[in-house]
């Protein structure tokens, strides 16, 4: 079957609000989401020729999408993060030992600590302690707890090892303790 412009025409007004909700849940930001869903039929008109009507045009413009969101996050990841060693030494004395500000401190003990996540206001904390992270920690944080994916798929899509994605989990759980005990617990 030869496809033909008026037919990407259409998928364009019928997919592409499925497909920027989808974006935007995954990468969180309106203007890089609406940049992937371009891209994405930007690829879909020049691979047109390669769409066999195998599966259906949605499932097919959704394989490029993710394609690009991971490769949106593949890019993103190599950037270089300089405030490990300083966030490392925030937390933890030369020895590795905790100091003492910056010990952990018992959440339970809080009220209502057991219904947190049915919080809307603490959602917000969490949210904004999350994009406060570095772009790094926090796509590695999203993928693990809110995609729900294996460490061994993230070190996959992100292409990186396996020792640095657990540093980078470690130092992100960190931040983001100190960040909820800072702007919710005080």
């Amino acid at each position: 079957m030869n496809i033909i412009e008026e037919d990407l025409s259409s998928w364009v007004q019928m997919f592409t609000d499925d497909m920027f909700s989808w974006a935007l849940h995954k990468v969180s930001d309106s203007e890089i989401a609406a940049d992937l869903v371009q891209d994405t039929f930007l690829a879909a008109a020049e691979k047109i020729d390669s769409f066999k009507n195998e599966s259906s045009p949605k499932t097919w413009l959704f394989s490029i999408l993710n394609n690009k969101i991971v490769d949106h996050y593949r890019k993103k990841i190599k950037q270089p993060v300089r405030l490990e060693s300083q966030s490392f030494l925030l937390f933890f004395s030369e020895e590795g030992d905790w100091r003492e500000n910056r010990k952990p401190k018992n959440w339970h003990e809080q009220d209502n600590a057991s219904n947190l996540l049915d919080d809307q206001e603490f959602q917000n904390v969490l949210n904004k302690c999350l994009d406060a992270l570095p772009d790094q920690w926090g796509i590695c944080v999203k993928l693990k707890y809110l995609s729900e994916k294996r460490g061994d798929e993230i070190c996959q899509e992100l292409d990186i090892s396996a020792s640095n994605y657990w540093q980078i989990i470690h130092r992100a759980k960190l931040q983001l303790r100190e960040c909820v005990e800072k702007n919710w617990f005080n």
